[in-house]
């Protein structure tokens, strides 16, 4: 199953907006995510990414509500396992 799961954007890079990019921590997973979709998105922001692409901005609220689902139904063992490979 294909899932969007949201991340806190750490950093950001790039000055074009198609190539504008963010390191995303996924729950202690740090990935580069592109932010063209995204171009209002800053530091601090959480945003949903799928296939390496943020396609919306959420709050933090509903971002971490997102996390519980996802460890209750056991999503988020890609993530951790990646983390620890």
């Amino acid at each position: 199953m294909c899932l969007a799961v949201p991340g806190q954007i750490q950093s950001i890079s790039g000055d074009d907006p198609m190539m504008r990019l963010g390191k995303v921590n996924f729950g202690g997973v740090v990935k580069e995510v592109n932010l063209a979709y995204t171009p209002d998105a800053q530091v601090g922001d959480y945003v949903v990414v799928h296939v390496g692409f943020a396609l919306s901005i959420v709050d933090e609220a509903e971002a971490q509500q997102t996390f519980e689902y996802l460890r209750q139904i056991g999503e988020l063992s890609e993530l951790e396992d990646e983390e620890t490979a």
